[in-house]
């Protein structure tokens, strides 16, 4: 377990209970201070939406001292987070224990809170599903500015249950109890690559049904396309030894991980280094900066080769749009931003990826099975049972998805407008049975924004725990951009 040990001993990754309760009582009394009628938001220091907002005079609600870990249980498999602790963090608290979250998403600085209320998955997700399915409990300031602690069955069931994909829209997570999963200290990778999308999504779809592929264990799986011919899934299981002959790869300086799918068929990584493998180059987002070209790569900081370095680069242009002017000046067609994670009904697969790699000028692309779990710790019976238990975050328990992620721009043809490649992508998703994440550009209408993710049942919810509609609202915030 050394591996484990390097950098969860570092000071500052912990708070004690008190602190925890003297921030947030801190934090009310700032939400109290509040005029009513003020539109409230949070003052992030990062973020990792994509989605503009509308500016306001007022400065956001400081929640930069709720970004610890309260306390790891080893023995019980919990942990007790606050809501701002990056995951970069948490997962430094826990693996000295030999424990993680079951689903630890690609980037280092997303938030726990953040992954529960929004968007969250990684490898793991075939059969551990979405980071929200191991929450036990979650401390919450409500938009009427009361703290409450909801969980699956207690008075509070109704917020637990429409939380997740929220966006803030009800509520600020302050401190939630996760399950942790056991470890081991390295992972064994396999890169198989397939001649078509039908030949991979049967791989998929054996993988998600029986965790194993052609009778070998497998606790991870995601894939990348990087032509229609040219699909790779990579299959990776724990290891407790490290081979004798085997050399751990490291992609946090000169290698690029996604290159090396194409170029190696086995890997191995140290647990650590595994979890981190897409942040190094934001997947392969870090190209758009010439990070990618070997002689800049060599002058980059190793410690600057990181996904919230990139976005603050993606912020500044978003202020400035100093790259837009120059490509203006030179001629070219001004770009839209297509940047999305989605849903497929893993059957479907084949018939969206077809239509994508037609229609929308863009790879690679990402590729990460998901499936709600089997059986979420600490729901009730009924929600066992219920077919969509997450009512804002619309799967379908027993049915397997694919989520697949694209994140470029495509140029605005003449006679096009910025927004059509993401409106046709939306209409697409839909008439497959899909969904997409919410943490970009979105333009679906109010009424089918509302039947694609549980309007109904999130309308009551907000009256009951918003009723002066002091937060804006999950439409409002996804679509509108307030």
């Amino acid at each position: 377990m050394q591996d484990m040990r390097v950098r969860g001993s570092r000071a500052g990754l912990f708070v004690t209970a008190d602190q925890h309760a003297e921030a947030v009582r801190a934090l009310t009394d700032a939400y109290a201070a509040i005029p009513p009628g003020e539109p409230v938001r949070l003052a992030k220091r990062t973020s990792n939406l994509f989605r503009p907002r509308t500016a306001t005079a007022r400065p956001g609600l400081d929640v930069a001292a709720l970004n610890r870990v309260i306390s790891v249980d080893a023995a019980a498999r919990t942990a007790r987070v606050q809501g701002m602790t990056t995951y970069e963090d948490l997962v430094d608290a826990t693996l000295p224990h030999g424990l993680m979250p079951p689903v630890v998403p690609q980037l280092k600085t997303i938030t726990l809170g953040g992954a529960v209320t929004g968007l969250g998955i990684e490898a793991s997700s075939f059969r551990n599903g979405l980071p929200h399915e191991s929450v036990l409990s979650m401390e919450i300031l409500t938009g009427s500015g009361d703290v409450v602690v909801a969980t699956p069955d207690g008075e509070h069931a109704d917020l637990f249950h429409t939380f997740p994909n929220s966006y803030g829209s009800l509520g600020y997570a302050l401190s939630l109890t996760i399950e942790l999963d056991p470890v081991k200290p390295w992972v064994s990778l396999q890169h198989k690559r397939f001649g078509s999308i039908r030949d991979a999504t049967a791989a998929i779809a054996e993988v998600m049904a029986s965790r194993s592929y052609a009778g070998e264990r497998v606790d991870f799986v995601d894939g990348v396309v990087f032509t229609g011919t040219e699909v790779y899934l990579t299959l990776a299981s724990w290891l407790e030894t490290l081979p004798a002959d085997a050399t751990p790869s490291d992609y946090t300086g000169q290698q690029i991980f996604y290159r090396s799918i194409q170029t190696r068929a086995a890997d191995v990584l140290s647990v650590r280094d595994f979890l981190w493998r897409w942040d190094t180059d934001w997947f392969w987002c870090s190209r758009a900066f010439g990070a990618q070209n070997p002689r800049i790569r060599r002058l980059w900081p190793r410690r600057y080769l990181r996904s919230d370095v990139y976005w603050k680069i993606i912020r500044f242009e978003n202020a400035h749009h100093w790259a837009a002017k120059r490509d203006a000046r030179r001629g070219e067609l001004p770009r839209e931003r297509v940047v999305q994670d989605v849903e497929i009904p893993v059957d479907r697969l084949p018939d969206f990826i077809d239509w994508f790699l037609a229609e929308v000028p863009i790879e690679p692309i990402w590729l990460c099975p998901i499936q709600l779990r089997d059986d979420p710790a600490g729901e009730s019976d009924s929600a066992a049972t219920d077919p969509v238990p997450w009512p804002l975050y619309p799967m379908h328990r027993g049915a397997a998805y694919v989520n697949v992620g694209f994140w470029s721009t495509v140029p605005i043809l003449p006679g096009r407008a910025d927004g059509d490649a993401n409106r046709a992508i939306e209409a697409k998703v839909t008439e497959l049975g899909g969904h997409k994440s919410l943490y970009s550009d979105a333009y679906y209408e109010k009424a089918s924004f509302d039947a694609l993710y549980g309007g109904a049942a999130y309308d009551v919810v907000k009256k009951r725990y918003d009723p002066d509609g002091r937060l804006p609202s999950l439409y409002d915030k996804a679509v509108r951009a307030r």
